[in-house]
């Protein structure tokens, strides 16, 4: 029979041990949350003292044309960007698992854009599409304004972004299609299935855990892109590639506002909470579907 001092001093161990994790959990993001949520009913210009407003900032955000025009602009940014990145990123995958020479180096070369600072590769791609010695419209001989035009910045930025996350997204497809078992595809072609049909009825639905979780990835990105439009557009022209994330910049820090800055923050933060909710319950109703 264990003591009643054996017992307090194994729960003392215990929280000892948790002890790091639930400071850091603390410090890093219960303390943020929390400091976002009181100033989203704040009335400050980064300089003077805080007013409480109660509701305004809330009713401020929600009524404002340019929160709902980013809004729409960073929905269609990610039903853009998600898709294509996805599509690629599994192409690349089949082509790195197929044993091509020169595979191993390859891979590495499409980790390098994943592993650089958003920033400095939106500068490399504002020196690349600059309409005066750019080299994109040097090896295409146009005279195209890719960052200027509002109906070339949208999908020169989307373009950009993809490039930046195909790498990542194929690395994941990499692994979820080295985890299949070979069996499978050998059964299907003795069977007389063709490539296609293995694909489509094998390896795709063994696919669907890397699928769901490089697709909620892929959203939560997207949704937060601003190193790009910061370094590329400026979220211009017209805010045509005015992301929700570099609206709340430009809130707290052009403007001067962060208490509506951090409305904006906690409109964003619930959207992506539900998204994830919403895959996660996708997810496990056709897996609970396909053990039927």
């Amino acid at each position: 029979m264990v003591n009643s001092h054996d017992g307090r001093r194994s729960q003392l161990v215990g929280w000892l041990f948790v002890s790091p994790s639930a400071i850091g959990l603390g410090a890093f993001m219960l303390f943020p949350a929390l400091a976002v949520l009181w100033l989203s009913t704040q009335d400050w210009d980064l300089i003077g003292p805080s007013r409480f407003v109660g509701l305004g900032n809330w009713r401020a955000v929600l009524t404002d044309p340019q929160f709902g025009h980013s809004l729409l602009v960073t929905i269609g940014f990610t039903a853009v960007v998600v898709p294509a990145q996805t599509a690629l990123g599994l192409w690349v995958a089949t082509l790195l698992t197929k044993g091509l020479r020169g595979s191993s180096v390859f891979r590495t070369v499409l980790a390098v854009p994943w592993v650089c600072a958003p920033l400095a590769l939106a500068l490399i791609w504002k020196w690349l599409l600059s309409p005066a010695d750019g080299a994109i419209n040097a090896l295409t001989g146009s005279h195209a304004e890719w960052l200027t035009d509002p109906k070339l910045a949208f999908p020169a930025v989307a373009a950009v972004s993809v490039w930046s996350q195909t790498g990542y997204v194929a690395l994941f497809f990499v692994a979820g299609l080295y985890a299949i078992p070979e069996e499978l595809g050998q059964a299907a072609c003795l069977d007389g299935a063709s490539s296609r049909q293995r694909f489509w009825r094998i390896t795709l639905p063994l696919l669907r855990p890397t699928l769901v979780f490089v697709s909620l990835t892929g959203v939560i990105n997207a949704v937060q892109v601003f190193d790009l439009v910061y370094g590329l557009t400026r979220g211009g022209p017209n805010g045509s590639t005015d992301l929700v994330a570099h609206r709340l910049y430009s809130e707290a820090f052009e403007v001067a506002r962060p208490g509506r800055a951090a409305v904006m923050a906690v409109v964003l933060a619930l959207g992506l909470m539900l998204i994830a909710v919403a895959t996660r319950r996708v997810a496990e109703s056709r897996a609970a579907y396909a053990l039927r």
